[in-house]
């Protein structure tokens, strides 16, 4: 498990809370991929690694499987899960219907300072693209984005929900974000929904929400052929 072992100082945990630090670390070297599907885990060498017991790891890696990113084999190994499909699909129909309503809202009431926070996310997200050529970035500002959006409606913890299931479709959505041409068309979509939320256009804020949302499972078929080893 080398990869654990490049982990920067930086990185170094606060003795408060640490099992759920530690399950937002390892998450997110999970989404992006860093520890890919299939890697196996060991507690020791994650206990080494970010200078913690074997009992916060532990604990960790329960959240971790409760959330379908690892299974736990007892006495023998933890590994990384492939990445589950019909999951991701689920979790896709979930966000979607939110989303959806989330927009109808939005449109509806028009939330200035919302629109203003979304406006301004976008605009660093294209500086993110274009200027720094950083896609960690990128992805990162996508996710504000769009809780954003469903904080400026009131279901915050709807929000949380939806990222609770995403593990398997964020990492298809990572595959994706890599294709030449993917970054900017999320960019474009972001635009449009926001254009037509401004101009109360329920319909088409609606639609361009719907066709940025699916457009990761649209391409399963081909990210699947590419990166077969994660399935």
């Amino acid at each position: 498990m080398d990869a654990l072992n490049d982990v920067s100082p930086t990185i170094a945990l606060k003795r408060t809370s640490t099992s759920r630090q530690l399950y937002d670390v390892l998450r997110g070297r999970i989404i992006s991929l860093d520890l890919p599907p299939g890697m196996h885990l060991s507690r020791s060498e994650i206990a080494l690694a970010y200078g913690v017991s074997q009992t916060p790891v532990r604990d960790a890696l329960q959240m971790l499987e409760g959330e379908g990113l690892v299974v736990v084999y007892p006495q023998s190994r933890t590994e990384v899960t492939r990445i589950d499909l019909r999951q991701a699909r689920e979790t896709q129909f979930l966000r979607l219907s939110l989303e959806l309503e989330v927009i109808r809202s939005l449109t509806e009431n028009q939330p200035e300072a919302v629109i203003k926070q979304s406006d301004r996310l976008v605009a660093r997200q294209e500086t993110a693209l274009n200027v720094d050529h950083d896609l960690e970035r990128f992805a990162l500002l996508d996710r504000q984005f769009h809780q954003t959006l469903f904080e400026g409606a009131g279901v915050a913890d709807l929000w949380v929900l939806v990222q609770s299931r995403s593990g398997h479709i964020d990492r298809l959505r990572k595959l994706n974000l890599m294709d030449p041409g993917k970054a900017g068309t999320i960019l474009c979509s972001h635009r449009e929904i926001m254009d037509n939320v401004r101009g109360g256009d329920i319909p088409r804020a609606q639609e361009a929400v719907r066709r940025h949302l699916t457009g990761t499972l649209a391409t399963v078929d081909a990210i699947r052929e590419a990166h077969s080893h994660f399935f």
